[in-house]
């Protein structure tokens, strides 16, 4: 079965020094182009961390230090990758928890006026887990019979996660082939920050999603309690997650003058 798009979908997959939404960086990066005429446009970047890979990361993914080493940064290429993306949808695997927080944060670091408050997301692990609870590679050979070599690699990983959606839609009747649709089937939870720290409640408004305050709205803490506000902005919180309280905090503040 087709993707019905309207507008291009990139698909993408990460390669990183951990797992760490705010500390760790990227160290490749592949994306795969559904055009809604069904072509495609591919970009992969090997990625100078500007940190030190761990054993344990490179034991993952096959990327060491000396391979990244004279590759440009982040930033040094960041007005390509954002151009690449820009005006798009985004789907991977395990997306929504990971790959596009820590893409967001590579963008902030690198002060790229990014927008993607227009910007649907499709997690293909979340209707994975929703249908079959399985990992990448036994999603791989669930749907489509095939073996998933060079696992943890940028580019066979992303070209994975297209064709298990792709088999996805042709094997579960209740799926639709629509952005809208597989946006709100694969996403959690709403978040206002996709590192899921602020959430919406069922009413729409911004609520923490963690700590002694979880639960609570933001607007009404913040009002109460203005220190906690400064206590997120010196703590290690990724850098979007500020940003957005920051956003808040600057509104309801002009909301009272």
């Amino acid at each position: 079965m087709k993707l019905k798009l309207n507008k291009p979908l990139c698909f993408f997959d990460l390669e990183t020094t951990g797992t760490d939404i705010s500390k760790d960086r990227i160290v490749e990066i592949a994306i795969l182009k559904v055009l809604p005429d069904g072509s495609r446009e591919q970009m992969e970047a090997r990625v100078n961390p500007e940190m030190a890979i761990p054993e344990e990361a490179s034991a993952v993914h096959g990327i060491t230090n000396e391979m990244v080493a004279n590759e440009p940064t982040f930033k040094e290429q960041s007005n390509k990758i954002y151009e690449f993306i820009k005006g798009c949808d985004l789907a991977g695997f395990n997306s929504d928890r990971f790959d596009i927080p820590l893409l967001v944060e590579e963008l902030l670091r690198a002060e790229i006026a990014f927008d993607f408050k227009n910007t649907k997301t499709i997690d293909v692990q979340t209707i994975f887990h929703k249908m079959e609870a399985r990992t990448l590679s036994a999603a791989l050979k669930f749907y489509c019979d095939q073996d998933l070599t060079n696992a943890h690699s940028a580019h066979a990983d992303t070209q994975a996660t297209h064709d298990v959606l792709l088999a996805q839609l042709d094997r579960y009747d209740d799926l639709e082939p629509t952005v809208d649709f597989l946006n709100e089937f694969s996403t959690r939870r709403k978040t206002a920050d996709f590192a899921g720290f602020v959430v919406y409640d069922k009413t729409g408004e911004m609520c923490f999603g963690f700590g002694k305050h979880k639960g609570k709205k933001v607007t009404e803490v913040l009002e109460k309690e203005p220190g906690y506000f400064g206590w997120v902005l010196n703590a290690d919180f990724p850098r979007y997650t500020k940003k957005v309280l920051t956003e808040i905090r600057l509104q309801t503040m002009n909301t009272k003058e």
